[in-house]
């Protein structure tokens, strides 16, 4: 089972690349083997946000949780 806490540990190292930028990102939920977030700031309104999404946050989540399956941004 994922759990909040493992999801929120790697959000941490995420999150310093991206306040460098001028955003953040906040967990939403965990449906099953999904994870749910928000970006926020500069991130919540760039054009690259899904790039970043997928390239930066989703392959550092499941480098360390493999049983996700996917990131969603809400």
């Amino acid at each position: 089972m994922v759990s909040r806490e493992m999801v929120e540990n790697v959000l941490e190292t995420v999150r310093t690349g991206l306040k460098s930028e001028g955003g953040d990102i906040e967990l939403v939920d965990i449906k099953d083997t999904i994870v749910y977030v928000k970006l926020k700031g500069a991130c919540g309104t760039c054009p690259m946000s899904t790039l970043t999404l997928k390239n930066w946050v989703e392959t550092n989540i499941r480098r360390e949780i493999p049983e996700v399956t996917a990131v969603q941004a809400v």
